[in-house]
């Protein structure tokens, strides 16, 4: 099974009794958590620098075991339990599809038809012919950076993620429709508007009644623009260590996408209903149908979930500022696992991965997961820390040689090369850095720098104090006293 990487990874917790609603929750008895799991959390928690992990593992179709292990924010003594919500992130987009899926099954949503059938808005714009499968699969044009662009200001207002769709509305995909699979965002918040539109509730109140409540997932909700005090904190890497955000506020715009809150308990009972091959909340074909392959443009995904044709797995991870989760199914098995950490991913130090998929293939009898060399981001990061110093004493270093640079001045060709080069290559620098980087990733710099602040400003900082060092070689070169030509 190929391991997934950064931002989310999974593995199990708590045995739940959970009451049977719909035919879909069996009430199934609490069993200890897995000692090799426990073993292995002893050994890779304190590398991940994570304040608390929650699992649960669902084997031969019942939830098995369950676990966790740590507080729910640094600072205080309230510790995670299989029962905390914590908020999943992308994992969402299942919940999302679910739901789009059901409007299918009434016949209320066409698969095949464009966006624009539902949404007024889209009509006569370039996106408007996108259909709903090239939603649910990433194959609708929508780039990864148009995902994570920035959205309207959050204020809990019931209309936020109309507004927000709006938005998107009005852009032209990056991309024709079914030319490319690219991971976006906007397509998953695209849907959460159609689910309103076309069940006239909000999105809170459809996923709630028609999946949450009837799978049985008592300890969890959607989104709603609400501080939620009884939620897992996020916690973002800085400089090796955990920083707590400020509050545990939710995003109603952002909710389709990445704001389903749940517990990991709850989520063994998900996980456990989509591999059921029973017909409840969703017929067990449309369940089979969201877990195979969309499309030829789409080999690797189907409608919310990640798809593995070789090993048979079924995943998500999912990435919010300081959260990574990670859910994983082997329906053939009727064997999944959740895992949900309360601590970001920093640049080679606290990184989570191994923490995460290494709960995962315990769970699952996977071979044990291999980080890999990590020395490689370490050295960088390390690198991104020094450099901003090493900067600051070339300037230094510069005003004591300062003689030796206002002579490059009326020495030719070469001693202005010498002084002039250096601001180009720091200027590159510095756009390699602030600009290209972000864009390779897929993220805005400020949005990126909610999840990994401290690699933000290790870059700010190498960037900035590059520049100021060619520009301040310069300035010591033309200024002052004058002096005949010397050697560099």
């Amino acid at each position: 099974m190929k391991r997934p990487r950064s931002l989310a990874r999974l593995v199990g917790t708590l045995t739940l009794a959970a009451a049977s609603v719909s035919g879909i929750g069996a009430v199934v008895p609490a069993s200890s958590p897995d000692d090799s799991i426990e073993d292995f959390i002893d050994s890779a928690m304190p590398a991940s620098a994570a304040p608390g992990v929650a699992y649960a593992v669902v084997a031969d179709g019942e939830v098995a075991s369950a676990g966790a292990r740590g507080v729910a924010r640094l600072g205080t003594d309230t510790p995670v339990t299989p029962d905390t919500p914590f908020v999943i992130g992308s994992i969402t987009k299942s919940f999302t599809a679910l739901a789009v899926m059901q409007m299918v099954e009434a016949g209320k949503v066409q698969l095949n038809a464009g966006i624009s059938h539902y949404l007024d808005v889209f009509a006569g714009k370039p996106a408007g012919a996108i259909t709903i499968t090239q939603l649910l699969s990433h194959t609708s044009g929508y780039s990864t950076g148009q995902g994570n662009a920035g959205h309207p200001e959050s204020t809990g207002a019931h209309d936020e993620l109309a507004r927000g769709v709006d938005q998107l509305a009005g852009e032209t995909p990056a991309y024709q429709p079914d030319e490319k699979w690219e991971y976006s965002n906007a397509n998953y918040e695209i849907l959460g508007r159609l689910i309103e539109v076309v069940s006239g509730q909000d999105y809170q109140t459809y996923v709630a009644e028609n999946i949450l409540e009837p799978v049985g997932m008592v300890h969890s909700f959607v989104a709603d623009g609400q501080i939620h005090e009884d939620m897992a904190t996020g916690h973002v890497p800085w400089f090796g260590t955990k920083l707590p955000v400020s509050e545990n506020r939710t995003d109603r715009v952002t909710a389709p996408q990445g704001g389903v809150i749940a517990s990991a308990s709850d989520i063994a009972l998900y996980l456990k209903m989509m591999m059921n091959g029973k017909d409840d909340v969703l017929s067990a074909d449309g369940k089979a149908q969201m877990m195979r392959p969309a499309s030829a443009v789409s080999p690797h995904y189907g409608f919310g979930w990640n798809v593995e044709s070789d090993s048979g797995a079924v995943w998500h991870t999912g990435v919010s500022p300081g959260v990574e989760t990670l859910a994983t199914m082997i329906p053939a098995k009727n064997k999944a696992v959740i895992v949900l950490v309360n601590g970001g991913s920093g640049m080679g130090f606290g990184v989570t991965d191994e923490l995460r998929v290494g709960i995962s293939d315990l769970a699952l009898g996977l071979n044990s997961y291999d980080a890999g060399a990590s020395w490689s981001m370490k050295a960088l990061f390390l690198g991104l820390l020094i450099l901003p110093i090493f900067y600051l004493l070339s300037m230094v270093w510069a005003w004591i040689r300062r003689a030796r640079i206002r002579a490059k001045v009326s020495a030719g060709f070469p001693g202005l090369f010498s002084l002039w080069f250096p601001l180009l290559t720091t200027l590159v620098a510095a756009w390699i850095l602030l600009v290209m980087a972000p864009s390779l990733n897929g993220t805005p710099l400020v949005f990126w720098s909610v999840f990994q602040p401290d690699v933000v400003l290790a870059f700010v900082a190498s960037a900035v104090t590059g520049v100021l060092w060619a520009g301040f070689r310069l300035a010591v070169a033309y200024t002052g006293k004058s002096h005949d030509p010397v050697a560099a």
